[in-house]
């Protein structure tokens, strides 16, 4: 039994793999959507277009991208062995992990917002969206700094 539960640690790929997957997925998906944003601001020059918010989207699939990247690599760091990672990018242990990706998480939901102001078509509804990315932010990172405390 005890052989099988430290191979068992070998089914960790499967989410490592399926993330890295959707990872390069995302990356592909933000280099096409590039292209076609550049394709846009170089064939409307002097042209007012809402290409602002489509760079702002771009932020966001490359983000996105990242968080997948960053889970696959802690997942392998904490399951199955060592990586040679920039030390910012070590992964100790789970909370490392979360810490990591609470930070990510926390750059997304503040250009999410900042698409929703760009576009800006309701004041009220902007104003409690803005509140509810602090409140999420706040919680983050509260949850970090105690979570840390504690180790």
């Amino acid at each position: 039994m005890k052989t099988i539960l430290e191979k068992s640690k070998y089914l960790t790929l499967i989410a490592v793999i399926s993330t890295l997957l959707a990872s390069s997925a995302a990356f592909v998906w933000g280099m096409i959507k590039s292209a076609k944003v550049l394709i846009d601001i170089f064939s409307n020059i002097g042209v007012e277009t809402t290409n602002t918010v489509s760079l702002i989207e771009l932020m966001d699939i490359f983000l996105i991208a990242i968080v997948l990247f960053i889970f696959a690599l802690g997942i392998y760091e904490l399951f199955i062995g060592k990586l040679a990672l920039p030390e910012w990018l070590v992964i100790k242990n789970l909370h490392d992990l979360k810490a990591k990706l609470s930070s990510v998480v926390i750059m997304v939901m503040g250009i999410i917002f900042l698409k929703h102001l760009v576009e800006w078509q309701d004041p009220q509804g902007t104003l409690f969206f803005g509140l509810g990315v602090a409140v999420v932010a706040a919680a983050l990172i509260a949850f970090s700094y105690v979570g840390n405390k504690t180790d």
